[in-house]
C-alpha cells in the first residue's frame, strides 16, 4: 500500500517540478532567441551606418551582414542544451522526489503502524475479560442443577470481569486523551507540592490496605503546566509503587531543582524490573515478568504509556532505575515555572 502511494507521490512530485524547470527552460530559450535577434539586428543596423557614415557605395541587397543559418543554429544548439538540463534534472528530480516521498510518508506509516498495534492490543486485551465473562455465563447456564449459591459466585466473577473491563476502558480513554496536541492543555503556574499531596490523597487506601508509608519532602517549587495532568502522572507513578512494593515498607518521594528542571524521585522497595524489560515498559501493554507473575495486583500495562505521554506533554523527561528484588527509582524532569 505504502509502496504505490510513495510512488504516485513521487510522480506527483516529478510532476510539478518538471512543469517548472519545462517553464523556466521555456522563459530562458524564448528570452535568449530574442536577444540573439536583436544583437543580429543591432549589428546589422551598425554596419550599414558606417556604410553611410564612410560615404560607400550602396551595398547589393544580396549582401547579408549576418548569416541567418547561424542564428538558427545558434538556437538549435541552444534548445538542445536545455533539453540535456531538463534530461538531468529529470532524472537527479526523479531520484530525489522518490527520497522525499519516503521521508514524507514515513511518519504517516509509523502513526498508522501504531494505531493499528494500538487496536489489535485493545482488542486482545478487551476479549480476554469478555471471554470469561461468556464462557462462566455459559457454563452455568447449561447446569441443570445449578443452585443460588453458584449463581450468585458466577455474578461476583462476572462483576469483577465487568470492574476490570471499565478500568480498561477508562485507560484507554486517558491515554487518547494525553495523545491529543498539546494546544488542547490549559498550561498555568502549578504548585508541586499541592499536586503531590491530591496524588498521595488518592492513592492513600491503597497505601494503607497494603501498610505502606508514604514519605514526602517535595519542596514548594512551582511548574508550567497542566494541573489534572500532573496530578494523574503522580497517581500512576505511586500506584505502581504502592502496588508493586512489599507490604510494610516505604515509598520515598524526593525533589531538587537543576537548571530550571526539578527532579523528582520517587523510589520504593518493590520487586523490581529486570534489565531487558526496561527499554519497554513505556510501550502500550507491556508488562515485565515479574509484574505478571505477580498474580494480585491487577493491570493492563498502560500507566506508564500515559505517564511518558503526560510528560512529554509537559516538555520533561521520565527516566527508570530498577533492579529486581531491589526496588525501583523513577526520576522525572519538569521545567520550573518562572
Amino acid at each position: 500500500m505504502f509502496h504505490s502511494t510513495r510512488l504516485k507521490l513521487t510522480a506527483w512530485y516529478l510532476l510539478i517540478l518538471m512543469f517548472i524547470s519545462i517553464s523556466f527552460s521555456f522563459i530562458i530559450y524564448k528570452g535568449l532567441s530574442n536577444e540573439i535577434d536583436r544583437f543580429s539586428q543591432n549589428q546589422r543596423l551598425r554596419i550599414e551606418r558606417r556604410l553611410v557614415d564612410n560615404n560607400y557605395f550602396p551595398q547589393p541587397p544580396s549582401i547579408r551582414f549576418v548569416d541567418p543559418d547561424l542564428i538558427e543554429e545558434s538556437k538549435h544548439h541552444l534548445a538542445i542544451i536545455l533539453l540535456f538540463i531538463n534530461g538531468g534534472i529529470f532524472f537527479v528530480v526523479g531520484i530525489l522526489s522518490y527520497f522525499l516521498a519516503g521521508k514524507t510518508l514515513k511518519p504517516i506509516q509509523e502513526m498508522i503502524d501504531e494505531q493499528n498495534r494500538f487496536i489489535s492490543d485493545a482488542s486482545h486485551e478487551l476479549r480476554t475479560p469478555l471471554t470469561a465473562l461468556k464462557s462462566s455465563f455459559e457454563v452455568d447456564l447449561r447446569d441443570k442443577n445449578l443452585t443460588v449459591e453458584n449463581a450468585k459466585k458466577t455474578i461476583s466473577a462476572g462483576i469483577i470481569d465487568i470492574n476490570n473491563l471499565q478500568r480498561l476502558s477508562d485507560s484507554l480513554l486517558q491515554l487518547s486523551q494525553y495523545e491529543k496536541p498539546q494546544t488542547s492543555y490549559n498550561f498555568e503556574k502549578v504548585s508541586l507540592k499541592q499536586v503531590m499531596n491530591e496524588s498521595a490523597k488518592k492513592i492513600e487506601t491503597l497505601a494503607k490496605n497494603r501498610n505502606i508509608r508514604i514519605k514526602s519532602t517535595i519542596l514548594n517549587v512551582n511548574l508550567k503546566g497542566d494541573k489534572y495532568g500532573l496530578v494523574d502522572l503522580f497517581v500512576i507513578l505511586l500506584d505502581n509503587a504502592i502496588k508493586y512494593s512489599q507490604e510494610k515498607t516505604t515509598v520515598v518521594i524526593d525533589d531538587k531543582k537543576i537548571d530550571g528542571l526539578v527532579l523528582v524521585t520517587i523510589k520504593d522497595q518493590g520487586i523490581g524490573i529486570a534489565k531487558k524489560d526496561l527499554s519497554q515498559i513505556f510501550k502500550r501493554f507491556y508488562r515485565s515478568d515479574a509484574a505478571r507473575s505477580k498474580k494480585e495486583v491487577n493491570g493492563y500495562g498502560l500507566g506508564l504509556s500515559i505517564a511518558k505521554k503526560i510528560v512529554d506533554q509537559h516538555k520533561g523527561s521520565i527516566v527508570i532505575n530498577s533492579e529486581l528484588k531491589k526496588g525501583t527509582t523513577v526520576i522525572v524532569r519538569l521545567p520550573i515555572f518562572s
